[in-house]
């Protein structure tokens, strides 16, 4: 049996790293749909509309300058189509009315500033408003809860952080893991000034500057969908902070939620009702985005780096490369709406001049390679399988839309937290079983597949008849406690042992002990 396992969780591997290593090795670009829908732009400039607020109108914004003249027309065209991206999301009217303090506080006060000045906040005195006085009370005082939601963070909160740990790097951003008055952790993203967008722009063009404020525009952009998408799956921004730098000045620090890294190897070892909740994150954050507020907002870089885990929930870390243009086509060219993929290709139909529904297929496609051919079936509950493997399967040939998708995987959510994927039958048990109140059982462990522990056999289950199940197909089970722990589905962690000989007394604890085979 352990064998077997061994050979099922080796293939599982296997499988995850030959699908992985074809997904990057062949994963489409996809600058193909930002430089068609930013061709499409340029060619079809409308003049802004006359009952736009005047702050807001990007002809009346002073012109980029740049430092060397005669090579920089090329770099200041992108600097001012990331500028006209950034202000669309401010301009385009959203079906909610803000109350959290970034939006109360404008976090890009675009009608009072210049181009530039737009971005630089609250500057260096963490001035966010010069009507609202600062609090008087010391951050360290405060709860998570208080600093996340009474205050915005600034200059001032990140000038004596401590613990400061580099935690990776893209193309533009840098991360940085930071400790806030010795208590609450938050990540730092600023724009790498040895990565490669700012080498290669640097190398190309010759000024630094311009090349920082190319690079430090996808920053902001990505705090202001932040601010904009509000949900429980995209990273929460904290504040951000301008201050000079390595003879630049206003360079843009980005302060956010803290994540875990997702690491696809370990969660292929993690119990499927975690598994699962990643998967069920997932497709909720994709149903939001496909009605957010500013449109049907696709994730062109969509790949498992770009998500992290907040206690246990997937969140969206990477909005940088997040658009909410629908891809333009004519009904005379089908290729305008061809979508490829490693494994397969995907026509749409066009429909008024755009793709029907491009950007909400997209995301639900790669959630599919990336996410739910990995996660979602393995190790599940045997009466759950099929409806999964009917959900990774129309997700697979995009038959279902965001909403039906959604809708299953919340169906099955229902069924686990309910017990409803347990047998009816009233099976007889193959032992006795002895219950034990306020006892607990020092080791005597054993290992199983998946646990939430390493050393140990941890396991989640809807009910006792259920951990007697689980104990009576594990050939070293003898015993278990019921932790009084629980999962985020309301499910029970219990600990199964190969024997009671160590047993103690411990509160709150309840432990079965195996008597013997039940008469036939």
């Amino acid at each position: 049996m352990k064998r077997r396992k061994m050979v099922v969780a080796a293939g599982f591997c296997l499988s995850f790293f030959t699908g992985t290593l074809m997904n990057l090795l062949f994963i489409p670009g996809f600058e193909h749909h930002g430089e068609r829908v930013h061709r499409y732009h340029h060619e079809n400039q409308q003049q802004p509309d006359a009952d736009a607020p005047a702050g807001l109108r990007v002809d009346e914004l002073p012109p980029v300058e740049t430092a060397t003249v005669g090579r920089l027309p090329e770099l200041q065209r992108q600097i001012r189509e990331r500028l006209d991206e950034i202000l669309r999301y401010r301009q385009k009217p959203a079906h909610w009315v803000g109350t959290g303090p970034l939006e109360r506080r404008r976090l890009m006060d675009l009608e009072q500033r210049g181009e530039w000045e737009t971005y630089k906040g609250i500057g260096k005195n963490n001035n966010y408003n010069q009507s609202q006085p600062t609090p008087a009370v010391s951050i360290a005082t405060k709860s998570h809860r208080e600093i996340t939601r009474a205050s915005v963070l600034g200059c001032s909160s990140i000038d004596n952080v401590t613990n400061v740990q580099y935690l990776g790097s893209g193309y533009t951003k840098a991360v940085y893991k930071a400790t806030l008055n010795s208590s609450f952790s938050v990540a730092l993203k600023s724009v790498d000034f040895g990565g490669h967008d700012m080498e290669n722009c640097v190398k190309k063009y010759g000024s630094s500057t311009d090349c920082y404020k190319l690079a430090s525009f996808k920053i902001v952009k990505e705090m202001t969908l932040m601010e904009r998408l509000q949900h429980p799956n995209i990273l929460k921004l904290y504040g951000y902070c301008y201050q000079d730098n390595n003879d630049i000045k206003d360079t843009v620090t980005a302060i956010t939620e803290l994540g875990s890294p997702l690491e696809m190897i370990q969660l292929l070892q993690t119990p499927w009702e975690e598994r699962f909740r990643i998967c069920l994150s997932l497709m909720r954050l994709l149903h939001y985005l496909a009605h957010s507020p500013l449109g049907s907002v696709t994730l062109l870089d969509f790949r498992p780096r770009q998500f992290v885990l907040v206690e246990g929930v997937l969140k969206v870390t990477d909005l940088d490369d997040a658009s909410v243009e629908e891809t333009p086509c004519s009904p005379s060219s089908p290729s305008d709406c061809l979508m490829e993929f490693p494994a397969r290709n995907f026509t749409l139909p066009c429909h008024k001049g755009c793709c029907e529904g491009i950007n909400e297929k997209r995301n639900l496609y790669n959630a599919y390679r990336f996410f739910f051919t990995y996660l979602l079936p393995h190790s599940a509950p045997s009466a759950l399988r099929p409806l999964l493997d009917k959900i990774v399967n129309s997700t697979g040939e995009l038959i279902w839309s965001t909403d039906e998708t959604l809708v299953h995987l919340e169906k099955v959510l229902d069924i686990y937290r309910n017990g409803h994927y347990l047998k009816n039958d009233t099976q007889t048990h193959k032992a006795e079983y002895k219950r034990v109140s306020e006892a607990w059982i020092a080791g005597e462990n054993y290992r199983c597949w998946p646990s939430y522990q390493h050393d140990g056999c941890l396991l989640s289950v809807f009910s006792v008849d259920e951990a007697i199940e689980v104990c009576e197909s594990h050939a070293q089970c003898r015993a278990f406690i019921m932790t009084n722990q629980s999962t985020w589905t309301g499910h029970q962690l219990v600990l199964f042992k190969t024997g009671a000989a160590s047993m103690t007394t411990a509160p709150g604890k309840l432990s079965y002990i195996r008597l013997g085979a039940a008469e036939s």
